[in-house]
């Protein structure tokens, strides 16, 4: 009788397992990052660690020489945790994902094989119609970070970096405020018996959030003015302490930036340019020294005053004004973003082995589908078609049909 009920028993395991070994088919990736060749993008994808891990899960990860350099993470670190290092830019490319930062320039799309997958920031606004073409022939699949969602329908990348920016504004602030840069001589914040540096922020998203909590947590006086209630709203329970809140009032707003010893412009636009809030009648009439930030540079910018600046000469000076207009504020602190950006992406490439293929991830995951601009050389991103007058795929049809 033990016998038999031995014998039974697994022959009810024998269909679970089988089911189980089928049911995952784990796939190993070839994942190479290359080497950054944008201007001053010092961030990379992943840290050693997350090497590691991908190593450690089957997968191969191959890197150009130095890619980690600017963000302080140099070829032994990455080849202490398996990463083969390679000298030159085309021996990455031979891999099956390609994982970076900025967008891919020409020359690293002719670099590209055919049914490549690339990781990437991508703005379609940026977008260039030769650049879109030639990874269309490629039939590149193509992820663009901007649109890149989590199971919260949040838009992590970009939450990420506008965490880091908010932040790290402020700072940049309190830099410019020093005699070190020909500023105020103002210490941001305040000390017992003087009065409190005075920070006025356009906009009421999550670069005006950290912004916000930076600065209050070093003791300055903070006035944060939007054109919607609703986000105005949401910052002041997210910070959870009350600070001072406004719609946009010409007369009010105005008030506030010239009283101000820093103005930080975090105004976004859907798409397109984003509005330009402060003309440059009220930016010659602020005080001297003050200090203006503008993080919407990349759009445009919200102050009428400003023009784009890189890292190497961040600011200008204009009606006695300091100006920081630099677009890219989070390669000033690349390895925090790297850390940041590697804790999203080591997870969607860990997926994609265990769901055996990039087809069946898209088609688990929404939030990723999102983010395909290009699947094997098919326009699927509706904002891409509308700019280039396109017709995109629709990529849930394109997925079912494979299925």
């Amino acid at each position: 009788m033990n016998e038999f009920s031995k014998l039974a028993k697994q022959a009810l395991r024998q269909p679970q397992e089988m089911l189980q070994e089928t049911g995952r088919k784990k796939n190993e990736l070839f994942i190479g990052i290359p080497k950054e060749v944008s201007f001053q993008e010092k961030r990379i994808a992943l840290t050693p660690l997350s090497v590691a891990l991908l190593v450690e899960n089957g997968h191969r990860v191959v890197m150009e020489s130095g890619a980690g350099k600017s963000a302080n993470f140099l070829d032994h670190h990455y080849s202490e945790q398996g990463a083969e290092i390679v000298p030159d830019k085309a021996s990455v490319y031979k891999a099956d994902f390609i994982v970076k930062i900025a967008p891919p320039t020409m020359e690293e799309i002719d670099l590209m094989k055919n049914g490549q997958v690339l990781f990437s920031s991508q703005q379609p606004s940026l977008l260039s119609l030769n650049h879109l073409q030639a990874m269309m022939r490629k039939k590149i699949t193509a992820i663009s970070y901007e649109y890149l969602r989590d199971e919260g329908n949040i838009l992590t990348v970009v939450r990420a970096m506008s965490e880091i920016v908010g932040a790290t504004s402020v700072l940049i602030a309190a830099e410019y405020l020093s005699n070190v840069f020909e500023g105020k001589g103002l210490m941001l914040g305040g000390i017992t018996g003087v009065p409190p540096t005075e920070i006025v922020i356009l906009g009421a998203g999550t670069v005006a959030e950290y912004a916000a909590r930076t600065a209050l947590s070093l003791g300055a006086q903070v006035k944060v003015f939007d054109s919607s209630i609703y986000r105005l709203r949401r910052l002041q329970t997210n910070i959870g302490s009350l600070v001072f809140t406004s719609v946009i009032q010409p007369i009010v707003l105005r008030k506030a930036v010239l009283n101000s010893d820093v103005v930080i412009g975090a105004v976004r636009s859907n798409n397109g340019r984003c509005p330009c809030i402060i003309d440059e009648a009220t930016v010659e009439k602020m005080k001297p020294n003050s200090v203006l930030i503008d993080v919407s540079i990349d759009q445009g910018g919200c102050f009428e005053t400003s023009q784009i600046t890189n890292h190497l000469k961040p600011t200008f000076r204009k009606h006695d004004v300091i100006h920081y207009c630099v677009p890219n504020i989070a390669s000033r602190v690349a390895r925090t973003a790297t850390y940041a950006l590697t804790n999203i992406f080591t997870p969607i490439l860990l997926e994609i082995g265990e769901r055996g293929s990039m087809m069946n991830l898209i088609w688990n995951r929404p939030g990723i589908r999102n983010a395909v601009y290009l699947y094997q050389g098919s326009l699927t991103n509706k904002d891409i078609g509308e700019r280039f007058n396109m017709s995109p795929k629709d990529l849930e049809l394109i997925a079912f049909s494979q299925r």
